[in-house]
């Protein structure tokens, strides 16, 4: 899509094929990348500085800066668009941060100075301030564009612009009073003064003016006597100047007859000179005109073909933009079908997760409500007999058929056996147990028991006893005696 900012403002577009940000007016945003707009219109900021001069004596400074982005510098810009933009250039953070700043440098600058510079130096610390603020405000590309500091104003409780104006204020009453003074005594003095100069200037001046009016009736009649001579040397001269002027008119009248002749047979020939001209200038406009008319007959086909191959050029520019926004309006509907389509599948395999998460902590519930169940159960039988773990084993594995188990799979293992039971006797038990003692009966009875024991052994495994305990006849009946 393409996007074009406002006279006031810059689109910042970032994403897919650029490495940063880029700053412009307007830029198609493809897909994969991410726009916004920011305005780079200034900003007031008005506040007042609390500070302290160099004699620690507090006072308020209003003061109102008006502070924007940098716009001819792109590096500026940049860190503009990077720092500031991001936030709302009217929120109390952008507030803060340049508030921040020129509170801090104000105060520095203030502490060096004394209250008398400061005060009578406004400029001078006003340049200072701008300066210094302007230094720490390029590191977010801004720039101040108008600074205006205010009359200083005291803190409450530290009143000393008010007795400072106080003293100016008495100061200047005290010098009224000395300059009225001083007015009326100038005054007064003056005005004998004048007085006395005027009566003088008077006197002086009617003598003067006694003066002047003789020397004027003398010089009145020189002058006269000098006009009438002038008068008449002046009639004299123009006597010979009207005689001198006739004899020179008559000459310019036979000079002007003869240039008069000489100008009709001029006059003639420059009539027949000028026809020729006019004729020549004549068929050279026909020639002009020809050639305008046939350049304009070139010029009109060439237009003509002009204007046709621009149409031309121009259809199959038409053409091919309309192809390439075809073209790229299919991309983009291919990407938003592959994202929507990758968002289903990542919705469906969520769902199944959570299905089987869910499956699974309902089974561990299951799991733990039956084993709770169970403890319950084995606290409440082992509570009812008294304690008794031996008792509490035996239920368990009598109601659990556990020996119903144990029964059919002994006989199961003796029926794959298949034993053989033999009987064994050797007939004299009660003569040997009257002719021997008692104390031979019980081992008499262990070594009977052997013979068997190793018959069954034999048959059941394969096994002979070793040589040394005896050896085994192969009689159905009774075995050989073991000989030791």
């Amino acid at each position: 899509m393409y996007r074009v900012a406002k006279a006031s403002e810059y689109l910042v577009v970032t994403g897919v094929g650029i490495n940063d940000i880029n700053i412009t007016k307007k830029a198609w945003i493809l897909p994969g990348q991410s726009w916004t707009r920011f305005d780079v219109s200034p900003v007031n900021y008005t506040f007042e500085v609390q500070a302290m001069s160099a004699e620690k004596l507090p006072f308020i400074l209003p003061a109102v800066f008006t502070v924007g982005p940098r716009l001819d510098d792109e590096a500026s810009l940049l860190k503009y668009a990077k720092l500031i933009s991001p936030h709302d250039k009217y929120s109390n953070h952008v507030n803060d941060l340049v508030q921040g700043i020129i509170e801090g440098e104000t105060r520095v600058l203030a502490a060096s100075m004394t209250m008398e510079e400061i005060f009578k130096g406004t400029k001078q610390f006003k340049q200072e301030v701008f300066q210094k603020v302007q230094l720490e405000l390029n590191q977010f590309g801004l720039l101040i564009y108008n600074a205006n500091v205010k009359q200083l104003v005291d803190v409450p409780g530290h009143e000393y612009f008010s007795y400072l104006g106080q003293k100016t204020q008495m100061e200047a009453a005290n010098q009224a009073k000395i300059d009225v003074a001083e007015a009326r005594m100038k005054g007064e003095i003056g005005a004998k003064l004048r007085s006395g100069q005027t009566l003088q200037n008077a006197a002086k001046i009617d003598a003067e003016t006694r003066i002047i009016s003789t020397q004027r009736e003398g010089e009145g009649k020189k002058e006269e006597i000098k006009v009438k001579t002038e008068v008449k040397v002046f009639e004299n001269q123009r006597e010979a100047e009207v005689a001198e002027a006739n004899a020179v008119l008559a000459k310019k009248k036979a000079g002007w007859a003869k240039e008069a002749q000489v100008a009709e047979v001029e006059a003639e020939k420059a009539v027949a000179l000028r026809d020729a001209e006019l004729q020549k200038e004549v068929e050279r406009m026909n020639a002009l005109a020809m050639t305008e008319k046939l350049k304009a007959e070139f010029l009109s086909k060439a237009s003509v073909e002009y204007e046709t191959k621009v149409q031309e050029a121009n259809w199959e520019l038409y053409k091919k933009q309309k192809e390439a926004e075809a073209f790229l309006y299919e991309k983009e509907k291919e990407a938003e079908a592959q994202k929507a389509t990758a968002e289903a599948d990542f919705y469906r395999r969520k769902q199944i997760i959570d299905g089987d998460l869910y499956a699974t902590m309902k089974e561990a519930e299951g799991l733990k409500a039956l084993a709770e169940a169970q403890g319950t159960y084995l606290r409440t039988l082992l509570e009812s007999l008294g304690g008794n773990y031996g008792a509490l084993r035996d239920y368990l594995m009598i109601s659990g058929g556990m020996f119903q188990e144990l029964a059919k799979i002994n006989g199961e293992a003796i029926r794959g056996l298949q034993p053989k039971i033999s009987i064994w006797t050797n007939g004299g038990s009660e003569s040997n147990a009257e002719g021997g003692g008692s104390a031979l009966k019980e081992v008499a009875g262990i070594y009977k028991t052997l013979p068997p024991l190793f018959k069954t052994v034999h048959e059941q495994t394969g096994m002979m006893p070793p040589t040394w305990m005896g050896t085994l006849t192969n009689d159905s009946c009774f075995p050989q005696e073991i000989v030791q």
